[in-house]
């Protein structure tokens, strides 16, 4: 029962309902990937899920319609980055800002291409959200190690353990810090290999994964971002909210080929 309400309670957020809806977009492509791929007997229940996933992912894309107005409350808020202690903290963070604002309207041009509002071509528009969600990653990614790095090399200082006497408070905030940091950039890089995969065919390995290995990433992002935020309310360190974060379970565009921060993002 206290699940259920937990489960309820989620639900009635923007923010828990999409990570629901990511979550069960992804699972729905793994399962239907490995069915169509592995097994022929189930190929038209593994069809079935993956038309499924690029419903939950088209659904997605809608709700982000109105992303743009928080994305730019969080980017207004947080300025230049006056408050962060690191210049290179602060450059990541302007610049993943800067991406994630960026993202939301080329998507909405994209989207309102293919749906016929807007006469324009789509593809185009879908290659760019695509490309300023891989920069946010990196970005994040490299904001995650910087961060790691220079925690630990703070624990491990002989200062550190001269200090170590004093009250752990403030050394159990800094470990947390680093766990979430790392399950931080293992989401990163399982979503920056769904976002190459996405880009127009030539890029790296744009185009080249089967859906399975997406669902598969998809899902491992998807499990690690919901493991934060349900562990957030009872650490020390709340880990940094999200920015456009996932796009849809096939890695590219919902178009069928295929956030405070916490606003905009998954």
């Amino acid at each position: 029962m206290v699940a259920m309400s937990g489960l309820a309670s989620a639900l009635e957020s923007y923010r828990g309902r999409d990570r629901l809806i990511r979550t069960l977009g992804y699972c729905c492509q793994l399962v239907g990937g490995v069915l169509v791929e592995q097994c022929p007997a189930g190929s038209e229940v593994g069809t079935r899920l993956l038309a499924l996933s690029s419903q939950l992912s088209h659904c997605r894309t809608v709700l982000r319609l109105f992303d743009d107005v928080a994305m730019f409350v969080y980017t207004k808020q947080y300025g230049l980055g006056a408050e962060e202690d690191a210049i290179f903290v602060r450059c990541v963070s302007v610049l993943g800002n800067l991406a994630d604002q960026l993202y939301y309207p080329c998507e909405h041009v994209a989207w309102a291409a293919d749906a016929k509002i807007l006469h324009v071509e789509s593809a185009p528009w879908w290659a760019l959200s695509t490309a300023l969600w891989g920069l946010s990653l990196l970005l994040g990614i490299a904001r995650s190690l910087w961060m790691v790095l220079k925690l630990r090399q703070k624990l491990r200082s002989p200062l550190a353990a001269l200090t170590s006497r004093l009250p752990q408070g403030k050394r159990r905030a800094a470990e947390a810090q680093i766990r979430s940091e790392v399950l931080t950039l293992l989401s990163n890089l399982a979503d920056l290999a769904n976002a190459v995969h996405g880009l127009p065919p030539g890029v790296l390995w744009a185009g080249r994964f089967p859906p399975w290995l997406v669902g598969l990433l998809g899902t491992i992002s998807s499990l690690l971002s919901t493991y934060q935020a349900v562990g957030a309310g009872g650490q020390a360190y709340a880990p940094p909210p999200d920015g456009p974060g996932s796009r849809d379970p096939d890695g590219g565009p919902s178009h069928g080929a295929g956030v405070a921060r916490e606003g905009p993002g998954l």
